[in-house]
């Protein structure tokens, strides 16, 4: 099985690069070669399976057909801007969210006409896909209303991937990640960066920053189960589907006080007292009409799993990125 995995160099994308060469397989196929690209060229890992990377754009039209000239079994697309970032940057985020992810669909389907080709192709969008009105839990039903550019672009691709995988060009599988949490290394322009700060500086003995209030309610799962969503898409039986090829992912409900309640738990009172509360309205009112919690009923029925309390999202954190030690 040839794999590629486009937003390889990312956070999501290196764990589930780790987790393909640890098992060598998906679904029971052997990878043959594994062919990782980014906007900056990712780092190959040593291992037996043949290995590729590349440093690219996907929102040039013609560096998608570059990436499946070899036709790959399995494609993963976790490449794009986040959040803050599409909505600072209007043009930008419509030219690399949506704008790469048409010239890939497009591309596969170029290469299927010459001779016949249909990947799998798992996608990630967003809970950002939805917006207010909300009700306080959303059905897996619930109709697409985003209010922020990232989350239109995600909704419009969303789209996308069920007509194309309709018309028989890509078997397509898109998964709408929770906010995902706790996320190693620096912060980044996401919006959502403060749920994930306010958990990971304490942890290093750091202070952080939180610019809203404690009330705050979202939906959440860790990078561990982010990457088993993906490789549970990649492997599923998508005949289950039908023509509806987006899922909304299983989470843990959550308010900011929940949050650091269950940091207190696991790491003390001195960690939880490195919070400084610095409010920031634009962040607010951002993260005020975001949704709070959801069914997932469809995506557990489908055998997606995440984690069912805080403090297991905490110790994973610790396990995964600290060495199993805090501070």
């Amino acid at each position: 099985m040839k794999v590629l995995v486009i937003g390889a160099a990312g956070m999501v994308g290196r764990k589930l690069v780790a987790a393909l060469l640890a098992t060598g397989q998906v679904g029971g196929q052997a990878i043959s070669h594994l062919a990782l690209a980014d906007v900056v060229a990712p780092t190959a890992p040593p291992s037996p399976i043949t290995i590729t990377t590349a440093a690219v754009d996907l929102s040039v039209p013609e560096v998608a057909g570059q990436l499946v000239a070899d036709r790959p079994d399995l494609i993963f697309h976790l490449a794009a801007i986040v959040s803050g970032e599409a909505e600072a940057d209007f043009e930008k985020g419509y030219r690399i969210n949506l704008d790469g992810t048409r010239h890939l669909l497009e591309a596969i389907r170029h290469a299927g006409q010459a001779a016949p080709y249909r990947p799998r192709l798992v996608f990630t969008s967003s809970i950002a896909v939805f917006g207010e009105p909300l009700p306080e839990v959303i059905g897996d039903t619930h109709h697409l209303t985003p209010l922020t550019s990232y989350g239109t672009q995600k909704a419009i691709c969303e789209l996308l991937l069920s007509d194309y995988s309709r018309r028989g060009f890509v078997d397509g599988v898109g998964i709408r990640l929770p906010t995902i949490v706790v996320r190693p290394g620096k912060p980044n322009k996401a919006a959502s960066g403060f749920f994930s700060g306010i958990l990971r500086e304490p942890l290093a003995g750091q202070p952080a920053v939180l610019p809203v209030a404690d009330s705050v309610r979202h939906w959440f799962a860790s990078p561990r189960a982010a990457v088993g969503f993906l490789l549970h898409a990649a492997a599923m039986d998508t005949a289950l589907l039908g023509n509806q090829r987006n899922l909304t992912m299983p989470g843990l409900a959550a308010t900011v006080g929940e949050e650091i309640a269950a940091l207190e738990r696991v790491a003390g009172a001195k960690a939880a007292g490195l919070i400084q509360r610095v409010p920031d309205a634009v962040i607010a009112d951002i993260v005020a009409g975001w949704p709070k919690a959801f069914e997932a009923s469809r995506a557990r029925r489908l055998g997606f799993t995440g984690e069912t309390s805080f403090d297991e999202i905490i110790r994973i954190h610790i396990e995964d990125e600290l060495g199993g030690r805090i501070g």
